[in-house]
This record gives C-alpha cells, structure tokens and sequence, in this order.
C-alpha cells in the first residue's frame, strides 16, 4: 500500500524532500507553520502540484499521514512535531528519505567544527578516483536532490549537521567521521551530553569493520571512542600517533601496523591554520578507508583551495587584508580563525544568540585582536564578557557595512581586518553565505 506523506518545512531541504517524492508518484502534503508564506512561491519551486498547508494543521490532515519528514531547522520537540508523534505517525528527516531512494556508498561527516572543509576536501578526493560522486548535505546541496541519481558504484559524501543527526533511522554510512564536539546549538540540544549523543549516532548502524574517525586531541571523542563498537582511526594534530594520521615534523603521516605513508608536507597546503590542518587529516583517513591511492589524496590535498567563507582571503585594500570568516558561526569556530592569524587583527562579530558563553573565545584573543567591532543580537552580551576579562577596545555598530567602514578606519596598513562573529547569521541574515557575501562586497567597495 502507498505512503502518505507530510513535508514539513518549505525551505531548500523541504523543497527538495517534497520534489523527491513528488518524482516518485507518492502522495505527499507539503507544510509550513508561516501562513504568510506566498502558496504560489511555494508551488513554483515543485516539480508538480501537491496539496499545501500553511499555519495550522489539523487532527484531520494527520489522520491521512503515515510519514513525516522534518526539515532539520524545525526542532524534533516542536509542539506540532509532538502532535505527530503523539498519534505514531513515523518521523524522518530529509537525510534518512534520501539515504531510503540513495544508492551506492555514503560517507558521513559530522563536528561542531570543519565539516565543510573536510567534506568538500573528502569529495574532491573521491571525484579524483571513483567516477559516480556527490558532495551533499548541510555543505549546502540537499542529499534529496540527487538520491534519484545515485547508482550501485557511487559514493556520496554528506556533510551531517546535528540537526539532521536527530531524525535518521536506517542512515548507514560505510565511513563516518565526527572532526569535534565543543559547545554549540545548546538552545536546542539543552545539554552537552545530549549534543555529544547526536553527534556520535553518526556511527549507529555501521558494522564493526566499518571504521569511524575521531580526533584525538578532543576529550569528548576519546572517551566516546571506548563506546564505538566499530574500528576507530584516530587523527591528531598534537600527539605522535602509533595508528593513524599525525604529524611528524612538517609532514602528515598515515600510521597502520608499523608502516608509515608521508601524506603531504603541511607547508605544500593552499590551507592555513592548524585547524585545517586537522581536516586534512580526516579527509586523509576517510580516504584511506575508502581505498583512495595516496599519490591520488596527495595530489587533491595540494591543489584544494579554502571553502568560501572559512577564512576566505577577500582583498588588500590601503595594505589591509581582509579575510572573510562568515562561516564562523561559534565561539571554538572563531577561535580557530583568531589563531590563523599572524598580524595585528580587527575583529567584526556578533549575531543571533545561541545560547553561547564568550569567555574562552575572549581570552583566545591574546595579543593578536587589537579592536573588536560588534553588531547583532549578541552585541551588548559580548562586550559584558569582554570588560570582565578586562578587554574595552571595542565599539558598537548597526549593520555589516558600517562594521566594515569602521574596520578600515580602525586597521593601520600591514594589519587584518577579520570577519569571524563566534554567532549564526539569523538575526540579520538568511545564512552565513548572505552575511559572507555582504561582506565581501562592501570590502570590495571600500
């Protein structure tokens, strides 16, 4: 007997969960809570028509439900979600309905930290050996919109946000990876360990030979490493290794049973910062386990360029330079960019509040953050934090292109000026990308 669905969210993932189906002949209902929502903006973005509610649903609409597929920005503790589930109607997410119609093998990607670039790396090292891949996911091409194109060969490389960890069920990656887990999303997770716990589910349904990355320098993951019941390869950027990828002098090296593989020398990277160099490492050994030839992973690793937005050179304008770190988007994020930095640094940042505490990413500053230019949401908090840890060199701004005028006052020449807000993008943006491509436009007009 056919399923009846219900798509809830009307967003890129919603939209590309509901064309899924709708290519597929099933019956499907298309939801959104916004009854301001334009109904022909919706349908236009479809394949084909379906029936569309927007605002309420009712008892009557769920009785005709078998399936509901949340999109990841819709809390899985939400009251209609509850509803839903209150009446044993079956809940996924977009991820576990693409992974249903997907063929081949998946490679999983999570952390609070270095998703995109590990991914994006990962993929392009794929690309370079196999002949069927894609690159999907929170990376920003929802895995819905091509499952229907996979076949048995291919290898699809998903970049897997917390979000979506909730609602997977059958979700079986041959390779997982979880790069980090530092405070973040609190707001909906509540709790560190509830976080860690959605993390870590990445690695639920694989086999014990299936090997799943951590990063050994995280405490978090080296403790949650003893739960794994699947084959763990570590990967540090601090530690001599016995198994796994580390660094030996300059190099990154491949350690397995007393053999040692020289990867790349960290000097050879396009990728700054030790941070990137730890996503090398994963991509390293998500390759490896993939059965990837080194010359093939050393030769992608050379020509990789950064991930737009993720300390994204911008311009020199008057000997500034400017970097764009858009997808900064967490204080451990942030942090990593500070540190990249080698020369006297103006600071913009600010935004939505999740929750975050900016004690740690206050005192990261060191010497290297001459003035920090706030806006946002988050604006009045981080400026308490930063007179408690003794820190007054900062002004307040209304808007990015103000941030960016006040910068280029602020930044003597041969200095930075970096975009790193330690906070999501939603209180002024769309998404990190609207807010990183502002940026760089006002730069640009500078």
């Amino acid at each position: 007997m056919a399923k009846r669905y219900l798509v809830a969210g009307t967003g890129i993932s919603g939209i590309g969960a509901a064309n899924l189906l709708l290519a597929k002949n099933e019956e499907v209902t298309l939801y959104d809570g916004n009854e301001k929502l334009n109904r022909d903006d919706v349908i236009a973005k479809l394949v084909k028509p379906c029936d569309i509610v927007l605002g309420e649903l009712t008892d009557e609409q769920l009785e005709h439900t078998d399936i509901c597929v949340l999109s990841p920005g819709i809390p899985v503790d939400a009251p209609f979600v509850n509803k839903i589930r209150d009446k044993g109607i079956t809940i996924w997410g977009e991820i576990e309905l693409a992974y249903r119609y997907g063929k081949g093998r998946v490679v999983g990607i999570t952390g609070t930290n270095g998703k995109t670039t590990t991914t994006a790396l990962t993929g392009e090292i794929m690309k370079n050996y196999y002949k069927s891949v894609f690159v999907v996911g929170n990376i920003g091409i929802p895995y819905t919109t091509v499952a229907c194109d996979t076949n048995e060969d291919t290898v699809t490389v998903a970049e897997i946000s917390s979000f979506q960890l909730e609602t997977i069920d059958e979700f079986h990656p041959v390779v997982t990876a979880v790069l980090n887990i530092t405070p973040d999303h609190l707001n909906r997770h509540y709790t560190m360990e509830n976080y860690a716990n959605v993390k870590m589910s990445i690695t639920k349904n694989q086999s014990e030979e299936e090997p799943c990355v951590l990063n050994y320098e995280d405490e978090i993951l080296r403790q949650k490493a003893l739960d794994v019941k699947n084959k763990v390869i570590f990967f540090s950027s601090k530690s001599d290794l016995k198994e796994g990828v580390c660094l030996h002098g300059d190099d990154i090296v491949y350690r397995e049973e007393d053999d040692e593989i020289k990867i790349c020398k960290v000097d050879g990277m396009k990728l700054v910062g030790i941070h990137n160099v730890e996503n090398v490492m994963a991509a390293i050994a998500i390759s490896i386990s993939m059965h990837v030839p080194v010359d093939i992973i050393r030769e992608t690793i050379k020509n990789f360029n950064p991930v737009e937005h993720r300390i994204e050179y911008v311009a020199t304008k008057n000997d500034v330079i400017y970097y764009n770190d858009s997808k900064g988007t967490n204080t451990d994020a942030s942090t990593k960019a500070i540190e990249a930095m080698t020369k006297p640094t103006v600071l913009i940042a600010g935004g939505y509040d999740k929750g975050s505490e900016y004690d740690e990413w206050i005192e990261s500053f060191g010497g290297r953050i001459k003035n920090l230019v706030l806006l946002g949401a988050t604006k009045e908090k981080i400026a308490q934090t930063a007179k408690k840890h003794g820190y007054e060199n900062f002004v307040f701004v209304d808007t990015l292109e103000e941030a960016v005028k006040e910068s280029a006052k602020l930044a003597k020449p041969g200095e930075v000026v970096l975009l790193s807000p330690a906070c999501a993008s939603w209180d002024m943006f769309k998404s990190y990308e609207e807010r990183g491509t502002l940026f760089k436009k006002y730069v640009n007009e500078l």
